[in-house]
């Protein structure tokens, strides 16, 4: 996109500028826009009668100053360094003590300025100025398109004439910003709204001494009011393809760039329509600002290695059973866009006890991702009875009481198409003295991306049972397999 500059010019003291050479102390500061008049202030009001008047100028890396104009009660020339624009503010000035120097300042007139007072050969005033220049960058340029990314760019140079830049939106907020080593000063407005429109003010704060602690521009940025931006430029990232157990906090990963605004939208398990996808979750870096909704109550940014104040985004999720799905997470850099998708089976381990008997209920959630679902007993000699109405849920089932035949470790394993697999399992006890059926148990949870728990899917389908059942899952046309499974939450 198209960009405007604006250039101010800055006047400030400071010490050193490079560690080649040194810039002597300053004594005020002033600044002023490109080409319109500045004043640099040298007044005396002791000082009356003959005396003599030279401003001088010299770039920073210079050695030598050249005479910009000198002036006496008799006359008045310019010097080689001197602009058409340049005046003294008073020519009575050695009745006033007046002898501050006007002119309009262009970008190639940084560099130091002295006014030196002397009277019959002797040095009543020295005083010295730095002027720098100010370079005010506004992308895109106006009218900007709705949506886009509004950037305010703010530059000095020489840099070390100020101590910093800031900014603030109209209505005096301040608005973040951030220091670029190659650019400067930058502040931002991701997908910028109309209502964005308004008069925005660049701060320079000078270092040192000053007679005025902050010098201010207006700005003015318009939105355009029909103009919408179109982001075509979208990085897409491969699909991730996972699984985690409900209730254990997993990671939803982003594009790694370091990015202003990041949206998490959210499509629920067994779902394939574009228009079931919502948005979930919002933060904006720049703004400080976070839109949530009932399910972000079940997500967070992530912290350390990430920092979404500075830009890397990450999410935790806690997820249920039903947050399952398609996640899609979108984060914007300036006028781009990078996406990456996940998605996520969520795997959940229930008990029931029926009449006689206790069912231990394997609920997993995105099914058409899942190879495979099976449980399994520590004994593999012994089968397990197995059961499944519906996709997203397998059973095993256990007569009661327990017994030392029955009590142990059963493990729920399921299989992703892509080979990862997830397991959880669930400990049976006996049943305790006083001869109440004992089902305390540990729940735990382990996951693989390569780990496959047989060696070829294949040789197990046709293989006979050995202590456990696999089951090949083949979508049978359900509309809302969850209403299957409502019992058991």
């Amino acid at each position: 996109m198209e960009s405007v500059f604006l250039t101010f010019i800055l006047v400030s003291p400071f010490a050193v500028y490079s560690s080649h050479f040194r810039i002597p102390d300053y004594d005020d500061v002033v600044v002023a826009t490109n080409g319109r008049p500045i004043t640099l202030v040298c007044t005396d009001t002791t000082v009356r009668g003959a005396i003599a008047l030279n401003w001088m100028a010299k770039s920073l890396d210079a050695d030598e100053w050249k005479l910009v104009l000198s002036a006496s009660e008799r006359k008045e020339f310019s010097g080689g360094a001197s602009k058409a624009s340049m005046r003294l503010t008073d020519p009575k000035f050695q009745d006033t003590g007046v002898f501050s120097l006007s002119f309009l300042p262009r970008m190639e007139d940084c560099g130091l300025y002295l006014c030196s007072i002397k009277q019959q050969e002797t040095k009543l005033k020295e005083r010295i100025i730095l002027l720098a220049i100010l370079t005010v960058t506004i992308v895109p340029t106006a009218p900007i398109p709705q949506h886009s990314t509004l950037r305010l760019i703010a530059s000095v140079n020489p840099n070390v004439a100020i101590s910093r830049i800031t900014w603030a939106a109209p209505g005096g907020i301040s608005m973040k910003s951030e220091k670029n080593l190659k650019v400067g000063t930058v502040a931002k407005l991701p997908q910028v709204q109309y209502t964005d429109n308004g008069t925005y003010v660049c701060m320079v704060h000078p270092w040192g001494n000053s007679s005025n602690a902050v010098f201010a521009f207006n700005v003015d940025v318009i939105v355009d009011a029909d103009k919408v931006a179109s982001f075509t430029n979208i990085t897409h990232g491969p699909m991730i393809s996972t699984a985690t157990q409900a209730q254990t906090p997993f990671a939803l990963t982003c594009h790694g760039v370091q990015g202003d605004k990041v949206l998490l939208y959210w499509q629920p398990p067994e779902t394939s329509r574009q228009s079931s996808l919502r948005l979930v979750y919002q933060y904006d870096r720049w703004r400080g600002s976070t839109w949530l909704t009932e399910q972000s109550k079940k997500l967070q940014l992530a912290g350390p290695p990430y920092n979404a104040e500075a830009g890397s985004f990450s999410f935790f999720l806690t997820p249920g059973l039903k947050d399952g799905g398609l996640y899609v997470c979108d984060v914007f850099l300036n006028d781009n866009a990078f996406s990456q998708r996940t998605m996520l089976s969520v795997l959940k381990v229930k008990t029931s006890r029926v009449s006689s008997k206790l069912e231990l209920v394997c609920l997993y959630s995105q099914w058409s991702q899942v190879q495979s679902v099976s449980w399994k007993y520590q004994n593999r000699s012994r089968q397990l009875q197995m059961l499944s109405n519906s996709l997203g849920s397998i059973t095993t089932i256990l007569p009661l009481p327990i017994t030392s035949d029955t009590a142990g470790i059963y493990t729920c394993t399921l299989q992703l198409k892509n080979g990862q697999t997830i397991w959880a399992t669930h400990t049976v006890t006996l049943p305790p003295e006083d001869g109440r059926d004992g089902i305390e148990h540990t729940l735990s949870v382990h996951s693989s991306e390569a780990e496959n728990i047989y060696e070829n899917p294949e040789d197990i389908r046709q293989a006979p049972p050995q202590g456990s059942v696999y089951m090949d899952l083949k979508p049978r046309g359900e509309d809302d397999v969850y209403k299957e499974l409502e019992r058991y939450e």
